[in-house]
């Protein structure tokens, strides 16, 4: 949905106009706690500091903090606009880094077109910040800027407008060429804009693999090319060709990538239709791309296309990127962002791009499914999995490369990371390894539920649990083939073929013809995949249960076979509430509330059960009493799980 004007500047607006603030991590509301912030106790990590300048990183927060730096000559789409200007940018960037990786900023904007005055006021701020993000600096001031700053300063220098862009378009090039069947050492690429994002890219191409001489740059002037006087830097000339090309239009022809980093409408469906079979076309100027979405779709039919834009599928933004670059970079002290830390992040996001993809990321987009192919080349922005995978990698290529000062174990720093994501999944990791330590057996009665399918995926791929799935074998195996999925290591089992199904319908009947359930009926309630799943249970067969994806709690829990409170054995059913990880605990109880207060089989356990309200008294009710020897009914209350345990 488009934003309007004023929308924008309501968001920026308010009681606290901006975007961002400073916050306290220690506390400082005593006499004590103002000491040991302020004077004296402050001159403590002072002394150790002078001592050993490494000590910064222990005692202040240097080592999560990086400058975003701009003076505001090349702002998105609006060019010099200056650095006041720029600012809301800059704390948008600021943004960026906290919510995606847990990086603080400071944006500095300097009121300056030199260069030289930007790069020694980076230099003097070295002392502060654990690493600088320039930004919005203006080709080819940029490259010398970041040159600079790279051979002067002990910490990271980043310019996202070049590298950000080459990173994440790169890793949608590896996919694209994979998805169409291509070889990178034989395609040719055409790029519009000769930039900072330009020429970026198609340096970072050519250590992908792209052969340089089948590169054609194109700028304001036309075709970069040997012997051109106008408009030319030694930049630009390192990819001059010898071609008697000299047109956009022209330098498309034939070709298999365009790669736009220009401004909207230098592409027409003419020139799109004119490339090789099997086209890719990177359209990413922002906000308006060089061709829009549809009108590329509609040149031909077998193009892919990606943008820079969030409402089109393959979006190509910055934000998978820079954050986790940084949070990789600053977590082993690095003291530059190599070549080969950028490749890392390349290589673990187009890899990313082929795992199955969490509910709660197609949730958070408004889709079913998001599966690796021609509409999904590039993992999203909101996909949690992004820090772990890219910061992993890049800290891993920093190692290897030796400029990283505080080598770390890398499964300790995945670790590190998910507990980054908040306490859920702090949570959840730690449940996670104590499944791991002894992997149970855990039957899906809704086997061929895609969701089941990925979760049993997921449960495969993480040594989690050994998955049972109840379907027909061949729809299991054709839906998970459909999807990507390698359940090889899965067990599936269709009800009315299995060997076991008679004894099944034998214990069945011995546990319920005192009930009225006659040998006949229990063949025929066997058929039904939640009764067949339970009576798995409880014969051993499997050690726990989970339902209710596609059925209410009530038919996942009618088999009346085993229950949470009558077994031992841990069993997970899904109730008629919606009860996700996320959900707060007091939602969650009053919604557990709504559910029926009469478990279905608990009730059959005894026609009498003891008086919840005095259970030592041993006092009977059939609760449907109004009074309980006086007392209020215990029909108003369930039964204690505890009592039941002990019987």
């Amino acid at each position: 949905m488009p934003v309007t004007k004023q929308q924008a500047l309501d968001y920026h607006f308010g009681a606290r106009p901006g975007k961002i603030e400073v916050k306290p991590t220690k506390p400082c509301r005593t006499q004590r706690d103002l000491s040991l912030a302020y004077t004296p106790g402050v001159a403590e990590p002072c002394l150790e500091i002078q001592k050993n300048p490494h000590a910064a990183f222990n005692y202040t927060a240097r080592g999560n903090l990086v400058a975003v730096v701009s003076n505001g000559t090349a702002v998105l789409g609006l060019g010099d606009i200056g650095a006041l200007a720029g600012k809301p940018v800059m704390e948008g960037k600021a943004v960026l880094f906290k919510r995606f990786a847990d990086v603080d900023v400071f944006d500095i904007e300097l009121n300056t077109h030199d260069p030289d005055e930007i790069i020694k006021v980076c230099q003097l701020l070295e002392p502060t910040f654990g690493g600088i993000n320039l930004e919005d600096i203006k080709a080819p001031e940029c490259f010398y800027v970041e040159e600079m700053l790279r051979r002067t300063m002990r910490i990271p220098v980043f310019h996202d407008d070049q590298h950000g862009t080459a990173i994440i378009s790169g890793a949608a090039l590896l996919n694209a060429l994979e998805v169409v069947g291509k070889d990178i050492a034989s395609i040719r690429v055409v790029f519009s804009g000769a930039g900072a994002s330009g020429i970026a890219c198609a340096e970072h191409y050519v250590r992908l693999g792209v052969r340089r001489d089948n590169i054609l740059l194109c700028d304001t002037k036309g075709v970069v090319y040997k012997g051109r006087e106008d408009g030319m830097n030694r930049h630009k000339e390192r990819f001059a060709q010898e071609t008697r090309l000299r047109t956009l239009s022209e330098a498309m022809k034939g070709a298999d990538v365009f790669v736009g980093c220009s401004v909207k409408g230098a592409v027409t469906p003419e020139m799109v239709r004119s490339m090789a079979s099997n086209a890719i076309v990177f359209a990413m100027a922002n906000p308006d791309p060089e061709i829009t979405y549809e009108e590329a779709r509609a040149s031909r039919s077998d193009v892919l296309v990606a943008t820079g834009r969030s409402d089109y599928p393959n979006q190509v933004n910055n934000v998978l990127g820079f954050p986790f670059i940084f949070r990789g970079a600053l977590d082993v002290r690095a003291t530059s962002i190599n070549e080969e830390m950028k490749l890392a992040a390349t290589h673990a996001l187009a890899a990313l791009a082929k795992e199955d993809v969490p509910d709660s990321v197609c949730r958070a987009y408004g889709v079913e499914n998001l599966r690796f192919g021609p509409e999904y080349l590039i993992p999203k922005p909101f996909d949690p999995r992004v820090l772990v995978w890219e910061s992993c990698a890049v800290a891993l290529a920093a190692m290897k490369t030796g400029v990283a000062q505080e080598p770390v174990d890398i499964d300790a720093y995945r670790e590190q990371l998910e507990r980054r994501l908040g306490k859920v999944h702090e949570i959840s990791r730690m449940m996670i390894h104590k499944a791991q330590f002894k992997p149970k057996h855990v039957v899906f009665p809704e086997g061929e539920n895609e969701k089941i399918l990925r979760a049993a995926h997921a449960l495969l791929e993480e040594n989690i649990a050994v998955p049972i799935l109840l379907g027909d074998p061949a729809v299991v195996n054709g839906k998970a083939a459909g999807l990507g999925l390698d359940l090889a290591q899965a067990r599936i089992m269709d009800p009315a073929k299995s060997a076991e199904r008679e004894d099944y319908v034998q214990e069945l009947f011995r546990l319920r013809q005192r009930r009225g359930v006659t040998l006949r009926e229990a063949r025929k309630l066997m058929r039904d995949r939640n009764y067949f799943a339970s009576m798995m249970v409880h014969m051993g067969d499997a050690d726990a249960l989970v339902a209710g994806v596609c059925a209410c709690g009530k038919d996942c829990t009618k088999s009346r076979v085993v229950t949470p409170w009558s077994c031992a054995t841990a069993i997970c059913i899904f109730w008629p509430t919606p009860v996700s990880i996320s959900t707060p605990a007091r939602k969650t109880w009053s919604k557990s509330r709504s559910v029926p207060r009469r478990l279905p089989g608990v009730s059959e356990l005894s026609r009498a059960s003891p008086c919840c309200h005095s259970p030592a008294s041993g006092a009977l009710c059939t609760r449907r009493a109004t009074k309980c020897e006086g007392r209020l009914s215990c029909c108003t209350r369930p039964i204690p799980p505890s009592w039941w345990m002990a019987k």
